[in-house]
């Protein structure tokens, strides 16, 4: 779980976590100015990461996802503790890829009518229907989507991409299913609720354009190494 000031939702998302299935939690704390790291010790998750300076999305899923490696996690699933998805959906991304059939799944909020009907706001959907569009195209794959925050990674995936070589921003999600697509790994998607409220995270509007141009960098260079026209050093 990627926090940041999630001490609101925080306990609704891990209520949900099906305990006799997932062995461990680990929650990253992106230096959160409330008591996120206390209250995630107090529900009682395996381990609390607590960065001492904000590192941003990316360096939060870094540690994440290092510490899953460390502990010997075979399926590592992220899922924002901000109670904008449900973690009931994790028995099924974990058979897909305990059954051999994908090595990563993705939670869809496009997938049928999630989205809107959750209360994606338009402008964030007609966005996502773009970058998607666009982003399929350049890197040669077809995806719902590529921006949603609820993923499941075998660990043959993980130790197969240089995640640590990604942005610490947000777009490190876009350069990590670069990379995955890139090294010939084959993605499932599954349809998932979501929920838009207050408490829920968001980034604002200058941030989401800042995110979008990002993106078509990632495809643009993505498809510029695919060419052998540039040498990134997230693809080797």
């Amino acid at each position: 779980m990627p926090a940041y000031n999630a001490a609101l939702t925080l306990e609704k998302t891990y209520r949900e976590v099906p305990r006799d299935l997932v062995d461990e939690v680990i929650l990253c704390d992106d230096a959160s100015k409330d008591d996120t790291s206390a209250l995630a010790r107090q529900l009682g998750v395996d381990h609390v990461i607590t960065h001492p300076r904000n590192r941003g999305y990316g360096g939060n899923q870094k540690s994440l996802y290092n510490k899953a490696l460390e502990i010997g996690a075979d399926i590592v699933i992220m899922v924002h503790p901000d109670y904008q998805y449900t973690p009931l959906l994790i028995p099924t991304m974990c058979n897909v890829i305990g059954e051999g059939l994908y090595p990563v799944v993705l939670a869809s909020r496009i997938l049928g009518k999630g989205a809107l009907k959750g209360g994606m706001p338009l402008y964030k959907y007609v966005a996502n229907r773009f970058l998607t569009a666009t982003q399929n195209l350049l890197v040669n794959y077809k995806l719902s989507e590529y921006h949603t925050g609820y993923r499941a990674f075998s660990r043959e995936v993980l130790e197969g991409i240089d995640f640590n070589a990604n942005d610490d921003d947000f777009v490190f999600d876009n350069e990590m299913l670069s990379q995955i697509i890139y090294h010939g790994y084959d993605i499932g998607e599954v349809t998932c609720p979501t929920k838009y409220f207050d408490e829920a995270s968001s980034i604002n509007f200058a941030r989401s354009t800042k995110y979008g141009f990002g993106v078509l960098r990632v495809s643009i260079m993505h498809r510029l190494n695919k060419w052998g026209l540039a040498d990134s050093k997230i693809y080797r």
